[in-house]
């Protein structure tokens, strides 16, 4: 007995000794780090107690030091935090091929609803980008427009109902613009009409529910998936599912197949990308020879596969476009003169354009783009970019080297609330984009990345944004309110504010019908 309590003291002793030594990894290079990140969670132990989402984590390690870069611990993975924005655009643009994958989750072979291009990797990126570029260009863009202004149209409609003739009401515009992306998603790629405002329990919407369950499994699971990829690949193949990813597959294979039987052809992406697994390509002109096998047929691209792109779009651009558009308007509630210059421009464009706005009269519209910059300056989509070192890299002007397949993060937040790169970062203040008044760092402004794995879809969610902003200023009164800030939920990536945003409306007669 006394041997076996020795033995298991000694394993544990050893078990204790091998973390230890583990959590030394930075401080045995002597390369600078984070001297607070603990063992088992790393840098990432108010994540597991659900105290706050991983990007705000991050950017608590972010303010606590000086360093351009700093060696941190995220759960038990050695890793590097970029805190220098001028570093942060080479590890993205300049030095892409030392960082090419963003290193997170994919699993080709056996879960290929995990293939999205936002996870894939090297070879298998290059091709799935090089596909659905042309389904975002200017043309295709300009065709979904219609569907979009219909969308915007119904949330109108929506708050019509909702508020009273006389007087304003308080409506949380998250939940609105919410709304307004999901349905606008669901009809530009699925050509499907949704229309949560009516039906708000339909499939799409009940998606968000489902990938919003907040618990400490969750919470832990998220951070494996970007974190520590291995263990999520072995989960996975033991069985996990992924709920919102099947139902989202069972969306789409219902989707193709009444396409399919009945002979419907759609202007929207997932048309493009059933001609893409059709026939290998988009348009006649426009052939990827890269998705021929090596005798020359075509290479199908599965079902999963569209899924796994859908199923990004999906989540990404309801979150950020609904998010950008509320965070705007609720910005604007507590500035009154750029509200009246805003106000002015919307109705100023509705007069020269015989009371509509149209694709190309919203992109001329220069003060709606510097609200826009603004906003997605102090709330990023995602407020941390994360890449994998794809080979040992030497960091500028130091002998640090980060060793091949170390994961990589850069606080976007940090940096876009950097007083170094924008003076008074926690002011809303479009004017610093302005030509004559310019007052940040160029190249510290990054909110869709950079380099080329830039958002594939930002025009895209750029229209969107702001066509529900101008929605809003065309048909309703915005109250001015006091100086406030968000508050933002403790789980999840994006930025989502914990009690919503929330403003008062009342109802305008626009100066043109």
């Amino acid at each position: 007995m006394f041997s076996l309590v020795l033995l298991a003291l000694s394993l544990l002793t050893l078990a204790w000794y091998y973390t230890r030594h583990h959590y030394d990894f930075w401080a045995r290079r002597g390369f600078p780090y984070d001297k607070l990140s603990g063992i088992p969670f790393g840098c990432l132990d108010s994540v597991w107690r659900q105290e706050k989402s991983m990007g705000l984590a991050i950017y608590d390690i972010y303010r606590r030091s000086r360093e351009r870069v700093l060696g941190i611990y995220l759960l038990f993975r050695p890793a590097v935090l970029v805190r220098d924005a001028e570093l942060a655009r080479r590890v993205l643009a300049q030095d892409f091929a030392s960082f090419h994958d963003r290193g997170i989750y994919v699993d080709e072979e056996k879960n290929p609803l995990s293939a999205s291009i936002f996870a894939l990797r090297g070879q298998s990126w290059r091709a799935m980008r090089h596909m659905l570029s042309p389904c975002f260009t200017s043309g295709k863009l300009k065709a979904m427009y219609g569907t979009s202004e219909d969308i915007g149209d119904k949330m109108v409609a929506h708050l019509q109902k909702k508020l009273p003739e006389q007087g304003s009401e308080e409506v949380d515009l998250k939940s609105v613009m919410q709304d307004y992306a999901i349905d606008i998603i669901a009809s530009t790629i699925f050509g499907l009409d949704v229309n949560s405002f009516e039906n708000p329990d339909n499939k799409f919407r009940k998606l968000v529910s489902i990938a919003r369950v907040k618990n400490r499994f969750n919470a832990l699971f998220g951070m494996l998936i970007f974190l520590v990829p291995s263990i999520a690949k072995f989960l996975f193949r033991m069985g996990l599912q992924n709920p919102v990813g099947l139902a989202m597959l069972e969306i789409v294979k219902e989707t193709v197949e009444h396409r399919e039987k009945h002979g419907i052809v759609r202007k929207d992406l997932l048309q493009l990308l059933i001609q893409l697994r059709n026939t290998g390509k988009i348009e006649e002109n426009e052939s990827f020879s890269i998705q021929k096998t090596p005798d020359g047929h075509i290479k199908a691209i599965s079902l999963e596969t569209i899924t796994a792109q859908a199923f990004i779009f999906y989540i990404a651009g309801q979150e950020t476009t609904g998010s950008t558009a509320a965070f705007t308007i609720f910005e604007l509630a507590q500035y009154p003169e750029l509200l009246k210059r805003l106000q002015d421009e919307v109705d100023e464009t509705l007069a020269k354009n015989d009371g509509k706005i149209t694709y190309d009269a919203l992109q001329k519209m220069e003060f709606l783009e510097l609200c826009f910059q603004e906003t997605i300056r102090k709330y990023p989509g995602l407020p941390i970019l994360n890449r994998e070192c794809t080979q040992d890299y030497t960091v500028p002007e130091t002998n640090h080297v980060i060793p091949k397949g170390t994961p990589v993060v850069i606080s976007l937040y940090g940096i876009h609330h950097d007083a170094e790169y924008f003076p008074d970062p926690e002011k809303y203040d479009p004017y610093r984009f302005a030509e004559e008044s310019r007052n940040y760092s160029p190249t510290a402004f990054m909110p869709f990345g950079e380099g080329p794995r830039i958002c594939i879809a930002q025009r895209m969610g750029r229209v969107n944004a702001k066509l529900a902003i101008i929605k809003i200023l065309q048909n309703f009164n915005v109250e001015v309110m006091s100086k406030r800030e968000i508050e933002f939920e403790n789980h999840g990536i994006a930025l989502m504010p914990k009690h919503g945003a929330r403003v008062r409306l009342s109802k305008r007669v626009p100066k043109l019908a």
